[in-house]
């Protein structure tokens, strides 16, 4: 008997079932809680965490520490796009200039950034500037080495044959670098945005004093799991949000890429 086949392509199946699967994993947490397999205390009970959730934004004291890890992040996320995004596309064209800091880059990649957290807050106190930076050196190695890699992919016969036309260098830049580093960029972005907040939630353990990563340190310190397992809840969400805003960006920008599959029904 053949197996039941299911379209991927069915938003409405997708997301039934995602929601299904989300339920079934909540229900399994309430039912391990409520009959004592798993210890509230160290693993929470989902209704305390959805009524301290409820509390928060009905007494309006989560706002600011949303707001504040929310820039954090989107700041942090959006310099470090931009320098990667620079820095790659610039040495990519110089090939000199990229032997000569290969080392040097390669050094500072395999440094652990976190480490930089109180370095960062001793350079620019503990207000937001030093998640900031904290977040920028995540996001920064992510983005540059996949711009600096589509460069370097794109193809010789095409760069010839787009010079041959009397392309110029500005030119060059938009119609054949730029789409082609494009493609790795989308990819990287994606996970440039949980580094970004990552950086952020870190940089306020270490030293804060609004910002959900402070709001989750000040619960494990009363040993609050439902607050705790509710700021994570809280942070995952927006970076969720955050991931489907870079998918729309990504639809947007790159339609000109061919569907998968589009290409084999053409040629067929």
């Amino acid at each position: 008997m053949p197996a039941l086949a299911l379209d991927p392509n069915n938003r409405v199946l997708v997301l039934a079932t995602r929601l299904l699967l989300l339920a079934g994993a909540v229900f399994l947490w309430w039912l391990g809680t409520s009959q004592q397999w798993l210890s509230p205390f160290f693993f929470g009970d989902p209704l305390g965490v959805a009524q301290r959730i409820v509390t928060w934004f009905a007494s309006g004291s989560i706002f600011i520490h949303l707001y504040t890890t929310l820039i954090e992040t989107l700041l942090a996320f959006a310099i470090g796009t931009i320098l990667g995004l620079g820095c790659g596309l610039w040495l990519a064209l110089n090939p000199f200039l990229a032997v000569v800091t290969d080392p040097f880059i390669k050094a500072f990649n395999s440094m652990p950034r976190l480490i930089f957290a109180p370095i960062f807050a001793l350079w620019f106190g503990l207000g937001i500037w030093s998640k900031i930076a904290l977040g920028v050196t995540l996001v920064f190695f992510v983005v540059f080495f996949n711009v600096f890699q589509g460069v370097r992919e794109v193809s010789p016969a095409v760069l010839s044959n787009t010079r041959m036309l009397g392309a110029s260098s500005r030119q060059l830049m938009r119609h054949v670098y730029m789409p082609s580093a494009m493609s790795w960029v989308f990819s990287s972005l994606h996970n440039a945005v949980g580094i970004a907040f990552v950086g952020s939630v870190v940089g306020e353990y270490l030293g804060s004093e609004k910002g959900v990563g402070y709001l989750i340190l000040l619960a494990e310190g009363v040993f609050d799991i439902n607050s705790v397992i509710a700021g994570i809840l809280l942070l995952t969400v927006f970076a969720l949000v955050l991931d489907t805003t870079v998918s729309l960006f990504e639809d947007h920008f790159m339609r000109w890429r061919p569907v998968a599959g589009q290409t084999v029904a053409a040629s067929a």
